[in-house]
């Protein structure tokens, strides 16, 4: 029974062994649980998973196998439905000349001059086609079509390529007493340590009490030492709304598993790039904006610093002036993000796009670059890759 249970571990990606297996089978014949499914749920655990990274992982292959419940849906999709039909069922069927028809308009300029006319020539609403403002067709104004460059006047990002955003921006904070997921990304987050002695010494200092007795010719001495505490100083910038909504919930495990990890971390928010102005607060008015040199020179250089977002927007947010799709720009994105690495010493993006699809978006290939390519995907290993990254 029990070697099927390995086997089903082993295809959870849990890196069980035969030795752990028979120190398990050893402790059932031992009678240490019996007849108690919480109890060996425990002991199984103990004896079969060495890093507590696995334990989700081990939760699922046990709830697999005994509870008979399903894989996740995600995992049946990717193992039963190959990549390039999901591709092909994405794309909106379109003849040649259609295609031809929906390709941009041209450079930021004449976009905008563009919409600006068609504002003042349009009457009344509109749905389809290919031209007016309104809802679906291949309009480059307009909400819930397809175009590769346009403005999106309301609604659900679903190609994160809009150029401008015309319709009110309410985000939501980020939670940071969310728990679920938390304890591996804790566990990745330990990796970012800078360990310094803080407060009375009121803990036993083991290696000093060992190190003062052997001096001491045997006689007991009894050594004290304040308690070594993490130092290290983290600056965190969330992007939020927009294409960043189907990531709310990881961010949140990543928001609360560093607020518990780091004593010493300030957070920001920021939507789609970095720009002018940052803020703490997603219910914000214009005076709640934090101008962003001000954060610039406020933390030193020995910060650490991770932006958390997808990186995928217009191009024109990274480029130009003006290109942010909430406001008017002075200065585009890529400045910012430029003067922020040349700020701080020790910077990283964690994006929770897979690595495959970072290729597809011109933002997110120029972020890139600006980061000097230490980008990482928001996953166990990704966090464990930063943070390596952090400690150099």
């Amino acid at each position: 029974m029990l070697v099927n249970f390995f086997y089903t571990l082993k295809e959870q990606q849990v890196p069980v062994t035969l030795r752990e297996l028979l120190d398990l089978l050893m402790a059932l014949q031992k009678r240490v649980v019996f007849a108690d499914q919480e109890q060996f749920y425990f002991l199984s655990r103990t004896c079969l998973v060495k890093d507590e990274k696995y334990y989700d992982k081990f939760d699922q292959a046990f709830g697999v196998y005994f509870e008979g419940l399903d894989l996740s849906v995600e995992d049946l999709f990717e193992q039963l439905i190959p990549d390039e039909w999901l591709r092909k069922q994405l794309e909106k069927s379109l003849s040649p000349e259609q295609m031809a028809d929906v390709k941009n308009l041209g450079d930021f300029e004449k976009l905008m001059e563009a919409f600006k006319k068609r504002l003042e020539e349009q009457k009344e609403r509109h749905q389809g086609g290919n031209k007016w403002i309104g809802t679906g067709g291949t309009s480059p104004f307009g909400a819930f079509g397809y175009n590769p460059a346009g403005f999106r006047m309301a609604g659900e990002s679903r190609h994160k390529r809009a150029v401008k955003v015309w319709e009110k921006r309410q985000f939501a904070n980020l939670d940071d007493t969310k728990e679920l997921g938390t304890r591996n990304i804790k566990v990745a987050l330990k990796r970012l340590r800078k360990m310094a002695r803080h407060g009375p010494a009121d803990s036993l200092d083991i290696d000093g009490t060992i190190r003062s007795t052997a001096d001491n010719a045997g006689w007991l001495d009894i050594q004290w030492a304040a308690e070594r505490r993490n130092q290290v100083k983290v600056l965190l910038f969330f992007d939020v709304g927009g294409s960043m909504d189907p990531y709310v919930e990881v961010c949140e495990e990543l928001f609360s598993a560093a607020r518990t990890e780091f004593k010493h971390m300030v957070y920001y928010y920021f939507h789609n790039c970095l720009y002018e102005s940052v803020w703490q607060n997603n219910l914000r008015s214009r005076k709640d904006l934090i101008p962003t040199w001000d954060v610039l020179n406020k933390y030193g250089q020995d910060y650490k610093v991770i932006l958390v977002g997808d990186a995928a927007m217009s191009p024109y947010e990274v480029s130009h002036v003006g290109g942010s799709v909430e406001h008017w720009n002075e200065e585009p994105g890529a400045v910012w993000l430029k003067r922020l690495v040349d700020h701080f010493s020790s910077v990283v993006w964690l994006n929770p796009e897979p690595e495959k699809a970072w290729s597809y978006t011109q933002s997110t290939k120029w972020i890139q670059e600006i980061m000097e390519h230490r980008m990482y995907t928001l996953t166990l290993k990704g966090i464990e890759d930063a943070m390596r990254e952090l400690t150099r």
